[in-house]
């Protein structure tokens, strides 16, 4: 078939990922065992806007340093139970926004949560790239890798 729409992402275990409503660049470990995104956030505050629920949570966008804060806000779609991969639930807020990779964007929900203790401060669900993307688990970055200040890319 010819027809572009058909053609699916290919990505390796760990991948650069934007979210530019949140404006966030992020590394994220790609996990098809897991149903729900999940996104590294702190300091995660409720409030109304336009009679609807929203947060205003804060993250640290770079693996292994806390020097860099971005605020964000979004509109809440959902609080739920979700259980991470050592059995544990907890409720946490769900919010929807764009996930941007390889030049195509689609409306994902993230579920979000401290992974101060996790290597990655994004894991990429099934459910985001169900019928988007396949995953090649002996591959990294092959959507290319984010830059630094100085145009040094980051791995």
């Amino acid at each position: 078939m010819s027809d572009q729409s058909k053609i699916k992402v290919i990505l390796g275990w760990r991948e650069w990922l934007k979210l530019p409503e949140l404006g966030l660049h992020v590394k994220a470990k790609v996990d098809t065992g897991a149903r729900t995104s999940a996104l590294h956030t702190f300091g995660i505050t409720t409030f109304e806007k336009n009679s609807e629920q929203w947060v205003r949570f804060n993250m640290h966008p770079m693996q292994y340093t806390k020097e860099e804060v971005v605020s964000c806000e979004a509109k809440v779609v959902d609080k739920r139970p979700v259980t991470d991969s050592g059995g544990h639930t907890e409720q946490r807020y769900v919010i929807e926004t764009i996930l941007e990779m390889a030049g195509k964007a689609w409306p994902i929900e993230i579920s979000l949560t401290s992974r101060d203790n996790m290597r990655f401060r994004m894991l990429l669900g099934r459910t985001a790239i169900n019928g988007k993307a396949l995953v090649n688990p002996q591959e990294s970055y092959l959507l290319g890798c984010r830059e630094n200040n100085q145009g040094n890319e980051i791995q």
